[in-house]
């Protein structure tokens, strides 16, 4: 299996809503794709959530940190950066996430899963759902005794 682990991670990088048609050079034409709001196959499937991603958030960029890649597939550390339309205030927020990937034997992927704790990285932001998340995860946290 031959892939070009660098020039992916460059294309994540440099994504835009023009570039997102480039999805099919980087992906099988019956990839899968699964991460906490989406499971779908297809490049064009794909393709359609990150385009939904720019129509959804401003200033969205992925920022690969780690890279861990053996014969069977790769782990990829991201952080995705972005601004929230639908809320007030307009500061940057982050997720924290890792994609596994595997490849077809072109070198193209065709499996992207994407893991990412959603109630972390995003409902306990939200306003309402926030406080909420927050008195759940503090009512079920295993309190440490000080030191």
């Amino acid at each position: 299996m031959d892939y070009d682990l660098d020039r992916l991670v460059a294309f994540y990088h440099e994504l835009t809503p023009e570039s997102v048609a480039r999805f099919p050079e980087f992906y099988s034409a019956d990839a899968y794709f699964k991460d906490p709001f989406n499971e779908v196959h297809g490049v064009e499937a794909i393709a359609r959530i990150f385009s939904h991603m720019f129509r959804q958030v401003d200033s969205p960029r992925f920022v690969v940190t780690e890279r861990l890649a053996d014969a069977n597939g790769v782990m990829l550390v991201w952080a995705f950066h972005f601004r929230v339309r639908l809320w007030r205030r307009s500061e940057s927020q982050s997720i924290r996430g890792v994609s596994h990937l595997k490849f077809a034997t072109d070198g193209k992927v065709n499996y992207h899963r994407d893991y990412w704790d959603a109630a972390e990285e995003l409902y306990m932001k939200l306003p309402l759902a926030g406080s909420m998340m927050r008195y759940l995860k503090n009512a079920f946290a295993c309190k440490q005794p000080v030191a």
